[in-house]
């Protein structure tokens, strides 16, 4: 049970963007501050990644736990409550629809890195991503 309206609940799920978001912001901010230089959002690219480095022919997606389907948040407090019957299915299709960009951009010769929500708090796995990026 939700513990909010659905007017105000509507009104919530609104204002959440698709980019630009505090996690990717962070992660930005961290790859930038190590001297490393990115396109955002390239339209041209499958799945319009959040950062693209291409010299390197790399992307990274930096992905919402909720929305994406973290493996490791999704047993507990990051699954809907209500209106399971909406969003479950959408969220399963998001987690195709990433599937399916992943194997395009690998098809078209590009490396895809990821990076979860619940993961960008951690200086090592920034780092690891840092370091990942740079095994080019």
């Amino acid at each position: 049970m939700d513990r909010v309206s659905s007017v105000t609940r509507s009104k919530i799920m609104s204002r959440i963007r698709d980019k630009n978001t505090q996690p990717e912001m962070r992660v930005r901010a961290y790859l930038h501050q190590s001297g490393l230089r990115y396109r955002l959002h390239v339209v041209t690219l499958p799945g319009k990644p959040d950062l693209v480095f291409p010299s390197r022919r790399t992307c990274v997606f930096v992905h919402g736990c909720f929305w994406h389907g973290c493996m490791k948040c999704s047993e507990g407090k990051r699954k809907p409550l209500s209106n399971r019957a909406y969003w479950l299915p959408k969220l399963r299709r998001n987690q195709q629809r990433d599937r399916k960009n992943v194997r395009r951009l690998c098809a078209a010769g590009w490396r895809v890195l990821e990076i979860w929500d619940c993961e960008i708090d951690s200086r090592s796995k920034l780092r690891q991503l840092r370091k990942r990026l740079l095994k080019t």
